[in-house]
C-alpha cells in the first residue's frame, strides 16, 4: 500500500465533519470531535511512516523488510519529529541529513505562506491527540486540527523523498 492511501480515511472523515462541526453550538461536543479527529490524523502518520520505512528496506533486501516490519510493529505512537530522526539516521547519515535540509527548506515556504511552523503544529496535533486519549482533554479546536493535519502531512511527504534511494 501506498503511504499516500493512509490519508485517505482521514481526509473523509474532514470532509464529512466539516459541515456538521459548523452548526454545532456546544462547544464541548466540538471539542470531542477535534479530539478523536486528531486520533485519526496521528494513526494515518503512523501508518504512513511505518510504509515509507518498511517500503525503503523492502527494496533494499527482503530480509532487511522483514526485520524493518517486525520493528515498525512495536512503535506504537513514536511518531515525533525526533522519533523519525532517529529512525532516519538509523538508516545511514546521509537520510538524517536529508530529511533535515528538505524540512527546513518545506518549513520555510510554509510558514511564508501561512505563519505556522510545520514541526511546532505537528508536535501540537501529536500533543493534542495525546491528551485526549489519556486525559479526555483537547488543546486545540476543530479548525486547528484540520489545518495541522493537513500541514503535518508535509512532513510525511518529506519523509518519504527522504528514504528514495
Amino acid at each position: 500500500m501506498s503511504y499516500v492511501d493512509r490519508f485517505k480515511a482521514t481526509d473523509e472523515l474532514i470532509n464529512h465533519l466539516q459541515p456538521i462541526i459548523s452548526i454545532i453550538t456546544n462547544e464541548d461536543l466540538k471539542s470531542k470531535y477535534a479530539g478523536f479527529l486528531s486520533a485519526s490524523a496521528v494513526t494515518v502518520y503512523e501508518l504512513a511512516i511505518k510504509d515509507i520505512f518498511i517500503n525503503f528496506a523492502e527494496k533494499k533486501n527482503k530480509a532487511f523488510g522483514i526485520f524493518i516490519t517486525e520493528y515498525f510493529h512495536r512503535i506504537s505512537g513514536h511518531i515525533k519529529i525526533i522519533d523519525i530522526e532517529k529512525y532516519a539516521k538509523s538508516f545511514g547519515e546521509k537520510y538524517i541529513n536529508r530529511f533535515n535540509k528538505k524540512l527546513k527548506i518545506k518549513n520555510k515556504y510554509i510558514f511564508s505562506i501561512y505563519h505556522n511552523d510545520i514541526k511546532a503544529i505537528y508536535g501540537n496535533l501529536i500533543n493534542c491527540r495525546n491528551e485526549f486519549i489519556h486525559e479526555n482533554n483537547t488543546t486545540m479546536t476543530f479548525d486547528e486540527v484540520v489545518e495541522g493535519y493537513k500541514l503535518g502531512k508535509e512532513i510525511i511527504h518529506i519523509l518519504n523523498e527522504t528514504m528514495k534511494r
